[in-house]
């Protein structure tokens, strides 16, 4: 029986998206009756598609018999989270060849990582990278050559992008194959410890520099539960990745196991075999709302209150930040992993992982069974099973029917907190996010003089200057997605974080982004309108007090409303961040690109889905 109010929310997404689903399903239905794609080339262009293949795979190809499944890849071997998918296009068309298909490398996509980038001007690329993603990977499927579609990909901006792409190829079927993350190496409390006290300049950066190393040590996914394995999670919980695939340590026997069984499972549910599963149908209102549970029960990235509305958006669906608080009210926060905790994400794992959180959820009904999913059997059901290799089998088992160390998962009857993660912000200066699973009770709630700044070297600066010693709110304005593309402000964390720990009360209101890793200083984040629209904190001066409650989700300035209405807005007059690093190409981007509470779309506004 599920909740009643996630029925309600369920519900309400349904009948709002009636006529934008429709006509999202129309073109998925009109492109799956052309029937194999390949079949409508000419002979021409058929030969120009397999030209590279051995001579078995053209006969095939020829005949439109077997599937061919296309490989989108985020492969390079600068990011640890990418480096392992290297070999997997062997080992993909190795096990597609042994499971009676043909499987081409379609195409790679670009991926940037925002551990490198942040604070420095290429994170100013980040956010619109997700539909450059997007578009580099439907150019890959363009070629009409594929019956269904393996997406290799893990990070921040990636799996999102990936996700909207394989939707406007819905009639295609798609499984998402995980790479693992790397094995724990310097506790995250311990790293956060080091950042702090280099920002103080307590430490010198040679410390520093090893304690981060010491951290990111390998190949794999970073082991804090940021945007990157937010995204793993997610996943998992719309049914795209194999049952307890998403935290399988990368070169293992077990994960070079799921990758051949992926392959395995995308050839049966292509439209030549009996079992036919479109991704345009198996993302569908529930499997949405369920990405939304999960994001709340584990308290995971602000990032994905923008990359879910994009993702419901490529699917016809129309979800909105309303349908995150209500949600975020009936689900408990579940789980402590860092920086919502000490644990990092293969304690997580350790503890059931996946299987356990899902068991939970759906023995209290706070979550969708009944969706089509990629696992053998369509329904949620399957995800509480976990993946083994039995006598060089690889089998999948009932997994732990409870945590095996409620320190990192609880339970609906004794959770972290009553309520999700994540909290809708809403007042007289706007509406946006906070991410508060990471912040202490005692500091949800801060009453503080306004402390205004338009660049965030320029909070830095100040910083050093000592000239922040005292109980502030810092305003950081013009970072929304057309100003500057929405960079992450990650780097402020350690220095407000600081101001904390002396006691100070402490937090930052922006329209610019936080990491998925930012934890525990309070923030209302994403705020819309934003600056460079003529938002409210463009009134914002310092000094002004604002009231900041993040449980109850009230922002408010403490300014008179009709003084407050009658200030004249700041307005934004450099282009200084606009050039250099690339950012001259995606002049267009920020011109176009929709609010953080639309999803941030660059895509789709001309369509009449959206």
């Amino acid at each position: 029986m599920v909740h009643p109010v996630l029925e309600a929310v369920t519900n309400d997404i349904i009948e709002r998206s009636k006529e934008t689903r429709a006509t999202y399903l129309a073109r998925v239905d009109a492109a799956a009756a052309e029937g194999p794609h390949r079949a409508q080339l000419a002979c021409g262009n058929l030969v120009h598609g397999f030209a590279a293949c051995a001579a078995s795979e053209k006969a095939d190809l020829s005949a439109s018999v077997k599937a061919n499944i296309g490989i989108i890849s985020a492969y390079n071997d600068m990011l640890s989270a990418h480096q392992p998918y290297k070999d997997y296009p062997d080992i993909i068309k190795s096990a597609a060849n042994k499971a009676g298909g043909v499987a081409q490398f379609a195409g790679g996509v670009p991926a940037m990582c925002d551990g490198v980038t942040q604070g420095q001007a290429g994170m100013e690329l980040s956010l619109f990278s997700r539909d450059v993603i997007a578009m580099s990977a439907a150019i890959g499927l363009s070629h009409n050559m594929f019956d269904g579609a393996l997406f290799l990909g893990i990070c921040d901006k990636i799996v999102p992008g990936l996700l909207i792409s394989a939707l406007s190829f819905g009639h295609l079927p798609a499984v998402f194959v995980p790479g693992g993350p790397m094995p724990s190496g310097l506790p995250n409390k311990e790293k956060v410890r080091i950042r702090q006290l280099y920002a103080e300049g307590k430490v010198d950066r040679d410390a520093l520099l090893k304690a981060e190393s010491d951290s990111y040590h390998s190949p794999g996914t970073c082991t804090f539960y940021g945007t990157a394995n937010s995204n793993q999670m997610m996943v998992e919980m719309m049914g795209l990745h194999l049952p307890g695939s998403s935290f399988v340590n990368p070169g293992t026997p077990l994960r070079e196991a799921l990758t051949e069984s992926a392959t395995e499972q995308v050839l049966k549910y292509t439209a030549l075999g009996d079992d036919y599963r479109p991704l345009g149908y198996m993302i569908d209102e529930k499997a949405i709302v369920n990405a939304i549970v999960g994001l709340m029960a584990t308290g995971g990235s602000t990032n994905h209150t923008m990359h879910l509305i994009a993702i419901a958006r490529a699917a016809g669906i129309i979800i909105n930040w309303d349908d995150f608080d209500k949600i975020t009210k009936i689900i408990p926060l579940l789980t402590r992993i860092y920086p919502n905790g000490d644990a990092d994400i293969n304690h997580f794992q350790a503890a059931g992982g996946m299987g356990v959180l899902i068991g939970e959820l759906l023995k209290h009904g706070l979550m969708h069974e009944d969706i089509m999913t990629v696992a053998q059997t369509k329904g949620m059901n399957s995800y509480t099973q976990e993946p083994k290799i039995v006598d060089n089998e690889l089998l999948w088992e009932e997994g732990p029917g409870k945590s095996l160390d409620d320190q990192v998962i609880g339970t609906i009857k004794k959770p972290f907190s009553d309520t999700g993660g994540l909290h809708l912000i809403h007042g007289n200066l706007g509406r946006g996010m906070s991410k508060i699973s990471a912040v202490a009770e005692e500091h949800q709630v801060v009453e503080a003089p306004a402390m205004v700044f338009d660049d965030q070297d320029d909070v830095v600066a100040a910083f050093k200057r000592g000239e922040m010693e005292k109980d502030l709110i810092v305003v950081l304005r013009f970072q929304g997605p057309k100003a500057n593309g929405m960079p992450e402000l990650h780097k402020l964390t350690p220095l407000l974080g600081s101001l904390q720990d002396k006691g100070f009360k402490v937090a930052i209101v922006t329209d610019g982004r936080m990491s998925g890793a930012s934890g525990k200083v309070p923030s209302a984040i994403h705020m819309c309108p934003e600056c460079e629209e003529g938002g409210p904190l463009t009134r914002v001066r310092t000094g002004d007090m604002i009231y900041l409650n993040t449980q109850t989700g009230r922002l408010n300035i403490q300014v008179d409303n009709d003084t407050f209405e009658k200030r004249t807005q700041c307005i934004k007059g450099s282009t200084e961040h606009h050039y250099g690093m690339g950012r001259e190409l995606f002049d267009s981007f920020r011109r176009g690109v929709s609010s953080a509470e639309t999803g941030a779309i660059n895509m789709f506004n001309n369509d009449p889905i959206n």
